[in-house]
């Protein structure tokens, strides 16, 4: 089932009471994702980012909208394209970009990284260069909810490439019959590096795999962060009243190559395509130009925001310049977990 929301009237989300703080927010969060990932392409031109890099520019509304459905205590876990999740899970951007230049201050002392990073403060369990690795981290943290009682919801992203990884099937299996409280949450940008989802899925929608599980399967605009944010929040609601886990697919577009930098011998994308996506699929214009018509902000407030959002990336990216790396005999450390008597 796809759901598609392009509302003409003021949502019901945004007339309630703080409805216009949770407008603002999603645009705050959309913002310091751009943003981060903007400032991390400079770095990188400058060589001063110590690898690769995974951007998400493009693919903003549906990562904030699905973390904005869910709590700081809530567990989140990313895959190897993953600065913008816990940066929409509400992370501090000094600590994570001084992580992406290996600095003794990131969030995990500078050990891991672009791409294998994790920030407990926000519930982030970590994400990792292997394809649909987090998935059963995901799953073994709803599990542990489960048991504990807590409460909390797991959220689990992972792209249209790990769609067909095993683990992914083995997990909702296991979950379904457990009814574990997590969340599966398909970023589609429709390559997986460069194999187009219609030559690596044999259905049309991701969310449709969720019917052999039986479990909701749902497909949204993923550029439209308000639907993403009402799909994963009904999904969120099911796993805390104990009703299981649920599939949602948000339908999105990655602006930029698989890793930015990536140099692919054969041409895979139409550039006049991938030109148009950025004149008329931004999710943060798409945003931006709908608070206007609702009357939630004004331009001259949302380009305030964007300002200030500006310069705490500012001030992170200096942060993480003048920080120092790790002494050497932190490599030794972290290795194990310490067990004291």
């Amino acid at each position: 089932m796809t759901v598609s929301t392009e509302p003409t009237a003021l949502p019901a989300e945004f007339a309630c009471a703080g409805g216009r703080e949770l407008a603002m927010e999603m645009m705050r969060r959309m913002q310091r994702v751009r943003l981060f990932e903007e400032a991390t392409k400079v770095l990188f031109h400058a060589g001063e980012l110590p690898a690769m890099v995974h951007l998400s520019i493009g693919q903003e509304a549906a990562v904030v909208g699905a973390c904005l459905a869910t709590g700081t205590s809530d567990y989140m876990t990313g895959n190897h394209r993953s600065h913008g999740h816990p940066i929409a899970k509400g992370a501090r951007l000094d600590a994570l970009m001084a992580e992406l230049l290996g600095k003794a201050t990131g969030v995990c002392g500078g050990k891991g990284g672009s791409m294998h990073l994790a920030d407990f403060s926000v519930g982030s369990l970590g994400e990792s260069g292997i394809v649909g690795s987090a998935i059963p981290v995901a799953t073994g943290a709803a599990l542990a909810a489960q048991v504990r009682g807590s409460g909390q919801v797991a959220l689990c992203f992972f792209g249209d490439g790990a769609a067909s990884e095993g683990v992914l099937h083995e997990s909702m299996n296991m979950a379904s019959i457990w009814k574990l409280p997590v969340v599966y949450f398909c970023e589609n940008n429709g390559y997986a590096v460069s194999v187009t989802a219609e030559e690596s899925l044999s259905v049309p929608d991701v969310s449709m795999r969720a019917a052999g599980y039986s479990m909701p399967g749902v497909t949204v605009d993923g550029q439209d962060v308000l639907a993403v944010y009402r799909a994963t929040a009904e999904a969120v609601r099911r796993a805390r009243a104990g009703e299981g886990p649920s599939l949602v697919e948000a339908k999105t577009y990655r602006f930029h190559e698989h890793a930015y930098g990536l140099q692919v011998p054969t041409p895979y994308r139409d550039q006049s395509v991938v030109d148009s996506w950025f004149a008329t699929v931004d999710p943060l214009t798409l945003f931006h130009d709908r608070l206007v018509a609702w009357d939630v902000a004004t331009s001259q407030e949302l380009d305030a925001l964007r300002a200030e959002v500006r310069s705490e990336v500012d001030a992170a990216v200096e942060f993480a310049r003048v920080s120092p790396f790790p002494p050497p005999e932190a490599a030794y450390t972290d290795v194990y977990k310490e067990v004291t008597a």
